[in-house]
């Protein structure tokens, strides 16, 4: 069994469901978060759970028992509010991407495991900031901005103190109108994707893996031929193996599906798969066999099956969640 987490910021809370085997969703419990709970990150080994706090600019770091209830460590005040958060790979540090602020921030992961301050890092990059990842060797970190700040940020990372010092070139510029928003690293450690928010696309990137900078290979559309309506890409998922990718699309109201070549790292589409209106948050989960996506507009939490083989989701059904699914995490049980 797997327990979800998931933040629903117009309700101030941490929905905790059941996810079964055989995919079934059931109610577990709700802890209640003042504030807008935005971004989740959990520890490298998921006894800690982060969260951005957006309407009251905190972070704050919960010890996770197995029956879903949370317990806080610590809580600090932000200087703006996070919209994307993750853990260094060895877990002593958390870093953060600032929307408004137009900045990304380091902060020390205390040895009970609770986010500290004050900052490590609260380093100006441009407005629009949306993501912050360490790649494999916890050594580089790239943050994308959306909209008119059209560009990712390429820097270096001390894992022993968690500093970024800007990498040379300091940016990566994409064609205008591109916006990338999130990104996630092949298990090769060769290519790196980003979806781009108001492209609506996917951008693949070869990595080099001894400067830690990127560049692009391949950008495929997220929508299908003959879609002329609005729509942005929100998040973007791997899974576990490297063989597929998964990017939201907001307006066209789907999941847009890509095999990836092992050995290229190229990008063939595999069409759309219908979700919720604006599925903003989506993921995998653990046994990579389901999908589960929220949609914004409605409250709604739709479930599809994952074929292992092809990539392909089917639909499994759809039920009310809340309101302004945000962020999924899972653990197993």
């Amino acid at each position: 069994m797997q327990l979800v987490f998931i933040t629903l910021a117009g309700e101030h809370l941490i929905k905790v469901l059941e996810l079964d085997a055989d995919g079934g969703l059931h109610d577990r419990l709700e802890v209640p978060m003042g504030g807008g709970p935005g971004p989740l990150a959990f520890s490298p080994d998921k006894s800690v759970l982060h969260v951005g706090i957006r309407s009251t600019n905190e972070m704050a770091s919960f010890g996770v028992h197995d029956s879903g209830e949370l317990t806080e460590i610590s809580r600090i005040d932000l200087e703006s509010d996070p919209c994307f958060i993750s853990t260094d790979n060895a877990g002593n540090f958390l870093l953060s991407a600032y929307y408004e602020a137009g900045h990304v921030a380091v902060h020390r992961i205390g040895p009970n495991g609770g986010v500290e301050g004050p900052t490590i890092e609260w380093r100006a990059t441009a407005h629009r900031a949306h993501c912050a990842l360490t790649d494999a060797t916890n050594s580089h970190v790239f943050v994308p901005h959306v909209d008119d700040s059209n560009a990712i940020f390429q820097f270096n990372f001390d894992e022993s103190n968690g500093t970024l010092t800007p990498n040379s070139p300091s940016k990566v510029v994409p064609p205008d109108g591109d916006g990338p928003r999130h990104y996630r690293y092949h298990p090769s450690g060769r290519f790196v994707y980003f979806d781009n928010e108001q492209g609506s696309s996917v951008t693949g990137y070869h990595l080099s893996a001894s400067d830690g900078t990127l560049s692009p290979f391949q950008t495929v559309s997220t929508l299908p031929d003959g879609f002329a309506d609005d729509n942005s890409c929100a998040q973007i998922h791997m899974s576990e193996d490297g063989r597929f990718l998964y990017a939201s699309n907001r307006g066209h109201h789907s999941i847009a599906m890509f095999e990836i070549d092992g050995e290229t790292g190229a990008l063939t589409s595999l069409g759309q798969q219908s979700a919720p209106p604006t599925p903003r948050a989506f993921a995998i989960d653990n046994s990579q066999q389901f999908m589960l996506v929220g949609g914004l507009d409605e409250g709604e939490l739709a479930t599809y099956s994952r074929d292992l083989n092809s990539g392909l989701l089917t639909y499994v059904g759809t039920r009310d969640i809340g309101d302004q699914p945000m962020y999924f995490l899972f653990k197993n049980v």
